[in-house]
C-alpha cells in the first residue's frame, strides 16, 4: 500500500512521459556508459539523467509539454546537444556520436552529471540526489544508489564495508566510517567518489586482488578549500539533560585538520567501546589474512557489558578526536590522529537462563555501573620517491581504563546476591613498516611487516553470600562472606613479516612467489585469593589456582600463486607450505608441537559485465590458539564459570568457501548484490563443560567432531523516479558439536533476517520511508529447542515546509515473543525533530525529542551449547533538548 502511494505521489506531481532511445558511434556500435542528461530549459534545471546499457540504451522520465536541451557525452567522442519539445506521448530519439579529433584537448563540460564513471571509480554529484534536509554524510549517502549506511552508521558500498574515507584524497580516521558519515556536515559536500578494486599501493594495484577493497573519497565545495569551515551546536533540556558538540575541519594541498568533539547526557554515543574494538586504524598485518594461518593474540580482558542498540538506563558522554595530515615535501606525506572518549553508563538487565541439561532456570536482575576510558593515537608516514618506490610507516597505540561494578540478584534452586566489579588498564602497540619496490615492468617487491606489543592487568572481585563452586575452591567458610578475587597478566610479542616478488609474465598473467614468518612470544600469570573478614588476603594454594605460563609460537612459509585472465573470467590458485612449532611451558615441563602442512587456495573471479560479476574463493586454513586457552589454572569468567585450558590443544583444520555475485546497472538504476559462505572446521576446538545447576567449569578440547556454518545474504535495490525500493535478506545456519557433562551434545541454530522498504527523494514534497523487518530465531540444542521471533516496521519522515523549517522524525515498533507463547512483549521507539533556519543565515534553532513513546526496555534473546537466554534490557526514557547550531 505504501509503495504504490510513494509511486502514485511520484506519478501525479506532474504528468511525464518517456523519453528514450540508444547512444551508438560512427559505425552504429553501441556505447555502455554513455552520460544522457536533460537540461529544462524554462529553468535551466537538470531534470533527468541516464546511463546508457551496454546495448546503449537511454531512457529518461521527463515533463509533458516542455522544452529540453538534451545532451548526450562519451569519453573519447563529441558530446552532442539536441533541442527536444515533448508533448502528452512517449517519444524516441537516437543520437549518434563521432569520434573526437584530439583526444588531447577535451572539452569542459560545463553542466553536472549526477553519476558518472571512471574505469572503477562512480562518481556522484551530490547535489543531484539531495533533498535539502540533509544534515550530515550520512543523510546525503543514503539517497545515493549502491551506497547504504547500517544502524550502526558503518558506509556500505554494492554490499561491501567501507574501511577508509578520504576527504579531498586525505585519510579521514583511517580504518573507520563511521566518524565520517556521523560527522562531516551535509552542506560542505560536492561530490562523492567510489573508488572499487581499491588498493593504496598503485605498484600493486594490478597484481592482487582488490574486488572486495572499497573506499569513499569526499569532494569539497569550492568555498569550504582553504577556509575554516563546520559548526558549533550546543542544547539544554529539562532533567539537566545537555549537548555540546562543535566540528572543526580544514583542508588545503599541504595540510588538513579536522577536530571532533561531543560532550551529552542524552543517550548519544559518539565513539563506543565496540568502535574502539573494531577501529583497525589502517593497519594491516602481513601476515594475518591470505596465508593459511589463523592465530589470534586475543585480548584477555574480562568482557566488560555491552550496550544493547547503543542505548542504556543512562549515558554520559565525552568524546574529542583530532585528525592531522602534512605534506613536507611533494614525495612525503605525514598524517596521524588522536581520540579520547569517556562514557558513565548506568545498565540494567532482568534476564531468564535456562541450562539445557541441567533444566534449571535462573532469573537474574543485573545492575551495572560502567565507566570507561579510551584513547587512540596514531603516526603514518607515506613517502613516494617514485613510482618505482614506496615506503609506508603507522603505528597505533591503543590505552583503554575500565572499570566496572555489577549487583546481580540470582534466583534458581538458591538465592545469591553477588557483587562483581572489574577493572583493566590494557595497552597495545602495533607498527608496520612496508616498502614496496618495482624493478621493471615485469619485477615487483613487496616487503611487509608488523611489530605488536600488548600488555594487559585485568582485575576481578566477587562478593558472594552463597559460596561457589564448592568441591573445587577451597574457601574459608568461617568468614560472614565470600570476598573472592583474581589478579590476570598477560603480555604478547608477536612479529609478521612477508616478502612478495611478482613476476609478470604478460599483460594478463602473473607469478606470485612469498615468504614469511610469524613469531609470538606470550606470558600468562594469574592468581585466586580470598579477602577475610580482616582484611587479609589469603592466596588459594595449589597450582590449579594459579597460572604462570609461557607460550612460544613459530610459523615459516613460503607460497606459490599464478594468476592469469582468460577472457572474463581470472583464475588465481595456488598454496602456501608451512613450518610450525607450538611451545607452552607451565607447572615445571615443556610441551611442544610441530606440523608442516600445505594448504591451498582458489580465487576465481567471472567478470560478466563491466559492472557485473561472480566470485569464488576456496581456503583451508590452519587455525591455532593463544596463551589464554593453554594456561591450566583456573580462570573466572564470571561469577557462576570457571574456565582452564588445555596444554595439549593442537591444531584445527578450517575449509572456507565464498561465492559473491554483483550486479550495478546505471541504465536501471538497479543494484543486486548476493554472498554464500560455507565453513567446516575439522579438528576443531570444542567447548568441554561440567555443569552442575547453573554452575560451570569449562574447557577446550580438540574433537573429531566437526563443525559446519552456512550463511547467505542478499540485497536488491531499484530506483524508480525519486522513489527507492529496497530488499535484503541474510540467513545463517550453524551445526556446532560440544561435550557437556562428558556427552556429546549437538547444537544447530537457524537465524533469518528480512527487510524490505520503500522511499522516496521528491525536491519540493515530504519524503517518507516505509519498511519492514523480520526476524527468525531458531535454536535446538539436543531434544530442546526454541524459536523467537521479532516484527519490526519502521518509518522515516523528512518535510521541508514554510522554505526555513525542517520536520524530521523515525519511527520504529517491535513486536517481541517465541513460539511457546511465554514471551508477548510490543513497544516501539519514535524521535522527531524541528528546526528553523533563516536564508542566508549561520544559526539553526532547533528541538529534539528522543523515544517520545517513553518506553523503557528492550527485549532479546540468545543461545550457546549451555542454556537458552531471554532479556529485558531498561532503555533511557523521553527526553527533550532545545539546540542552536552556529555554522561558521
Amino acid at each position: 500500500m505504501w509503495a504504490a502511494l510513494l509511486l502514485t505521489l511520484g506519478g501525479v506531481s506532474a504528468q511525464r512521459i518517456t523519453l528514450s532511445g540508444t547512444v551508438r558511434d560512427s559505425l552504429q556500435n553501441p556505447l555502455d556508459m554513455a552520460n544522457v542528461v536533460a537540461v529544462n530549459q524554462a529553468d535551466q534545471t537538470l531534470e533527468g539523467f541516464g546511463i546508457t546499457s551496454p546495448e546503449g540504451l537511454y531512457r529518461l522520465q521527463l515533463k509533458a509539454n516542455a522544452s529540453y536541451l538534451l545532451k548526450i557525452s562519451y569519453l573519447g567522442f563529441e558530446p552532442v546537444e539536441i533541442a527536444i519539445a515533448t508533448g502528452t506521448d512517449d517519444q524516441v530519439q537516437d543520437v549518434s556520436l563521432q569520434p573526437r579529433s584530439e583526444q588531447l584537448e577535451e572539452v569542459e563540460v560545463v553542466y553536472e552529471i549526477p553519476v558518472s564513471i571512471r574505469g572503477d571509480t562512480l562518481v556522484y554529484n551530490t547535489d543531484s540526489f539531495v533533498t535539502g534536509t540533509e544534515k550530515k554524510l550520512a543523510d546525503v549517502l543514503e539517497k545515493l544508489p549502491g551506497i547504504e549506511v547500517n544502524d550502526e552508521g558503518e558506509i556500505e558500498v554494492e554490499g561491501k564495508r567501507v574501511t577508509k574515507v578520504m576527504v579531498e584524497g586525505e585519510d579521514f580516521f583511517d580504518g573507520d566510517s563511521k566518524l565520517a558519515s556521523r560527522n562531516i556536515p551535509a552542506k560542505a559536500l560536492d561530490k562523492v567518489e567510489v573508488l572499487r578494486n581499491y588498493s593504496e599501493v598503485s605498484q600493486l594495484s594490478g597484481v592482487t586482488n582488490n574486488q572486495d577493497n572499497v573506499a569513499l573519497n569526499i569532494k569539497l565545495k569550492e568555498g569550504k578549500k582553504k577556509f575554516w569551515f563546520g559548526e558549533v551546536s550546543a542544547g539544554a533540556g529539562p532533567d539537566s539533560r545537555y549537548t555540546v558538540n562543535p566540528k572543526l575541519f580544514y583542508y588545503s594541498p599541504q595540510y588538513s585538520i579536522n577536530l571532533l568533539t561531543n560532550l551529552n547526557n542524552t543517550g548519544e554515543i559518539p565513539f563506543s567501546g565496540r568502535d574502539y574494538w573494531n577501529f583497525t586504524g589502517g593497519m594491516r598485518g602481513a601476515t594475518r589474512a591470505g596465508t593459511g594461518t589463523q592465530f589470534t593474540t586475543s585480548a584477555s580482558g574480562l568482557g566488560l557489558s555491552m550496550l544493547q542498540n547503543n542505548r542504556a538506563k543512562n549515558i554520559i558522554s565525552r568524546f574529542g578526536a583530532l585528525n592531522l595530515s602534512y605534506q613536507p615535501a611533494e614525495a612525503w606525506r605525514l598524517s596521524g590522529f588522536g581520540i579520547y572518549s569517556q562514557a558513565n553508563t548506568l545498565m540494567e538487565t532482568r534476564a531468564s537462563r535456562t541450562f539445557i541439561s541441567s533444566n534449571e532456570t535462573e532469573q537474574t536482575t543485573a545492575k551495572t555501573d560502567q565507566n570507561t576510558r579510551l584513547g587512540l593515537v596514531k603516526f603514518g608516514s607515506s613517502y613516494k620517491a617514485s613510482d618505482r618506490l614506496q615506503w609506508n610507516y603507522d603505528a597505533l597505540l591503543r590505552l583503554s581504563d575500565e572499570q566496572e561494578g555489577e549487583n546481580t540478584l540470582s534466583v534458581s534452586s538458591v538465592t545469591d546476591s553477588i557483587a562483581e566489579k572489574r577493572r583493566q588498564k590494557p595497552h597495545r602497540l602495533t607498527q608496520n613498516s612496508n616498502l614496496y619496490y618495482t624493478l621493471s615492468e615485469s619485477h615487483i617487491f613487496a616487503l611487509e611487516s608488523q611489530y605488536e606489543y600488548a600488555d594487559e592487568d585485568p582485575f576481578y572481585n566477587a562478593i558472594r553470600e552463597q559460596q561457589p563452586f564448592a568441591g573445587i575452591l577451597p574457601l574459608d567458610d568461617t568468614q560472614s562472606r565470600y570476598d573472592i578475587s583474581q589478579r590476570q597478566y598477560t603480555q604478547t610479542h608477536r612479529v609478521d613479516a612477508k616478502l612478495d616478488y611478482f613476476w609478470v609474465t604478460s599483460p594478463k598473467s602473473h607469478l606470485n612467489l612469498s615468504l614469511g614468518t610469524l613469531q609470538s612470544s606470550q606470558r600468562f600469570n594469574s592468581a585466586i585469593f580470598q579477602t577475610l573478614d580482616s582484611g587479609a588476603e589469603q592466596t588459594l594454594d595449589g597450582p590449579e589456582f594459579g597460572n604462570q605460563v609461557q607460550y612460544y609460537f613459530s610459523d615459516l612459509f613460503t607460497g606459490v600463486h599464478f594468476k592469469w585472465i582468460s577472457g572474463k573470467f581470472t583464475f588465481n590458485p595456488g598454496f602456501h607450505i608451512h613450518h610450525y612449532l607450538a611451545r607452552n611451558r607451565q607447572l615445571g615441563s615443556e610441551v611442544s608441537d610441530r606440523l608442516t602442512n600445505l594448504v591451498p587456495d582458489l580465487f576465481v573471479n567471472w567478470q560478466m559485465k563491466q559492472s557485473q560479476s561472480l566470485r569464488l574463493n576456496y581456503s583451508v586454513d590452519r587455525n591455532f590458539t593463544d596463551i589464554n586457552n593453554l594456561a591450566r589454572g583456573y580462570v573466572f569468567s564470571n561469577y557462576n564459570a570457571l574456565y582452564t585450558g588445555n596444554r595439549d590443544l593442537e591444531s584445527a583444520l578450517y575449509h572456507n568457501l565464498s561465492l559473491n555475485f554483483f550486479s550495478f546497472n546505471m541504465f536501471s538504476m538497479q543494484n543486486i548484490f548476493a554472498s554464500l559462505a560455507y565453513s567446516k572446521r575439522i579438528d576443531s576446538f570444542k567447548s568441554s563443560t561440567a555443569i552442575a545447576g547453573i554452575n560451570q567449569v569449562n574447557t577446550t578440547i580438540n574433537s573429531a567432531l566437526d563443525d559446519e556454518t552456512l550463511s547467505g545474504s542478499g540485497n536488491f535495490q531499484r530506483t524508480f523516479g525519486r522513489v527507492k525500493v529496497s530488499t535484503a535478506a541474510i540467513l545463517s545456519y550453524a551445526n556446532t558439536n560440544n561435550i557437556v557433562n562428558s556427552q556429546p551434545q549437538n547444537s544447530r541454530s537457524f537465524t533469518q533476517n528480512y527487510t524490505a522498504s520503500v522511499g522516496s527523494s521528491f525536491r519540493k514534497a515530504p519524503n517518507l520511508e516505509v519498511g519492514y523487518r523480520y526476524n527468525v530465531n531458531r535454536y535446538q540444542a539436543g531434544s530442546t529447542t526454541s524459536t523467537y521471533f521479532t516484527d519490526r516496521p519502521f518509518a522515516k519522515l523528512d518535510a521541508a515546509f514554510l522554505n526555513r523549517f525542517i520536520f524530521l522524525a523515525d519511527y520504529d515498533y517491535y513486536f517481541y515473543r517465541d513460539r511457546a507463547g511465554t514471551i508477548d512483549n510490543r513497544y516501539g521507539f519514535l524521535n522527531a525533530s524541528l528546526s528553523y533556519q533563516k536564508k542566508d543565515s549561520k544559526w539553526e534553532y532547533s528541538v529534539e525529542a528522543q523515544n517520545l513513546t517513553d518506553n523503557r526496555q528492550l527485549n532479546q534473546d540468545s543461545y550457546n551449547d549451555l542454556y537458552y537466554r531471554t532479556s529485558a534490557y531498561v532503555v533511557q526514557p523521553f527526553i527533550l533538548v532545545f539546540k542552536i547550531k552556529y555554522e561558521l
